[in-house]
């Protein structure tokens, strides 16, 4: 019987050590994403023109600190529905994101995640805009408790080409839940507010708040591959304080659903 029982405790100590062993993240950590969506909706509102659209990325992790930088690209077609470029043919189809910042817990259940956020749109020049460019920077900070968070950001630039629209600021509450069968429930809701007055009229007239609600689910047979389905709206009124797309006949913030199918490797 001893014999057995120092067999058992030998056993569950090699288990233990070996379910560490796995668990243990190295130091530093890199991870690649691409993704197909049926139209990339950013805050709400379609960036390709209610079109899919084809993105991939890649993230970089020092486990230790917390510390994190990454970037993201993507097509578009938001900038040339504008009708400000100077030439339509082969500017503003892209974005790309750059950041980096720092992430990790507080205590009590909490968690944070602060840094910066670089939106880039190679060769877009906005010939009618006193902001030149969309190209547009971002501090963010988020706190997060559970499957649920809140997150700031706030330009430090013009807002993706508005004039004189430095310190807008978007807040963001959401939550991610896990229900069942590995489904994630995704609630999003959140507000962006348009700063400045340039020639004496207001930018708060673009301010709008959007939402979303989602469901996503990892399929780990097929080598971690997810597929999502969003619906997704704002309180955007067309023709009042939305863009339309180039043809002006929809709404850029019109509800509609988001289909997703991602991989991480």
């Amino acid at each position: 019987m001893k014999k057995l029982i120092l067999a058992t405790a030998i056993a569950a100590s090699f288990v233990s050590t070996v379910a560490r062993a796995e668990d243990a993240k190295p130091d530093n950590e890199f991870s690649f994403n691409a993704a197909v969506v049926s139209d990339y909706r950013y805050r709400g509102l379609t960036q390709t023109r209610f079109d899919p659209a084809l993105q991939v990325g890649a993230d970089y992790t020092h486990n230790p600190t917390g510390l994190y930088a990454g970037t993201w690209l993507t097509n578009i077609k938001w900038i040339k529905d504008a009708g400000t470029n100077t030439n339509t043919s082969t500017k503003g189809d892209v974005e790309w994101d750059i950041y980096g910042g720092k992430r990790g817990d507080i205590g009590g259940g909490f968690t944070y995640d602060v840094g910066g956020l670089y939106y880039y749109y190679p060769g877009n020049t906005l010939a009618n805009s006193g902001a030149k460019n969309a190209n547009t920077f971002e501090l963010y900070g988020q706190i997060g408790y559970g499957p649920a968070y809140f997150k700031y950001s706030h330009a430090l630039t013009n807002l993706f080409g508005t004039v004189d629209s430095k310190n807008s600021q978007y807040y963001d509450l959401g939550a991610n839940i896990d229900t069942f069968y590995g489904v994630i429930l995704g609630l999003h809701v959140g507000h962006q507010t348009v700063k400045g007055a340039p020639n004496g009229v207001s930018n708060s007239q673009y301010s709008y708040t959007d939402w979303k609600v989602g469901l996503s689910k990892t399929f780990d047979e097929v080598a971690g591959i997810t597929l999502g389905v969003a619906y997704v709206g704002t309180d955007l009124k067309n023709g009042v304080n939305v863009t339309p797309t180039s043809d002006g006949s929809k709404n850029v913030g019109k509800k509609g659903f988001v289909v997703s199918l991602s991989k991480t490797f």
